[in-house]
């Protein structure tokens, strides 16, 4: 048996507790990790990024194989977990480090990511244009542990739409 082949997405919609948890799910996807990442500080904290100025973003850096999901799939799958026309807030949580963000790792993924806003925006279905930023991903800092699984660990129920 061969082992997969992998690729990174590193997508950024809010709380990251739910988006892991429903990547984590999701067939093809091998992990789903939490994390930050944008931003200006090395090593940031989960403190840090509520109550600092630091630039990152809560997201989650998902594994896949590439071969079982695809990067658009997993593009769909990000915008039914999420608004993207909210700017710099998702629900009851505000502030830029829960805004929406695709943080590429490839140019392919660049240009899939470019193309879905823009659809999302020429197909008349949102209320409000696209707010979700589209940047080329930068260092990952994992969450600290008791971030990861975090429904898993504490039985509570999803926080994304």
């Amino acid at each position: 048996m061969t082992e997969p082949t992998t690729e990174t997405a590193t997508f950024a919609a809010g709380c990251f507790w739910g988006i892991e948890d429903a990547f984590r799910k999701t067939p093809g996807v091998i992990d789903a990790v939490s994390g930050y990442i944008g931003g200006r500080l090395d090593n940031p904290t989960y403190e840090d990024v509520c109550y600092r100025d630091t630039g990152h973003a809560e997201a989650v850096e998902v594994t896949f194989d590439p071969n079982e999901v695809s990067f658009e799939q997993l593009l769909k799958q990000f915008r039914e977990l999420h608004d993207p026309t909210q700017v710099d807030r998702q629900g009851p949580d505000v502030g830029s480090q829960y805004r929406s963000a695709i943080f590429t790792h490839s140019p392919e993924q660049q240009a899939a990511a470019e193309q879905w806003k823009q659809a999302l925006n020429d197909s008349g279905t949102l209320p409000r244009p696209v707010a979700t930023q589209i940047a080329p991903a930068t260092t990952f800092y994992r969450a600290e542990e008791y971030h990861q699984r975090y429904f898993e660990k504490t039985g509570r129920s999803a926080c994304h739409i």
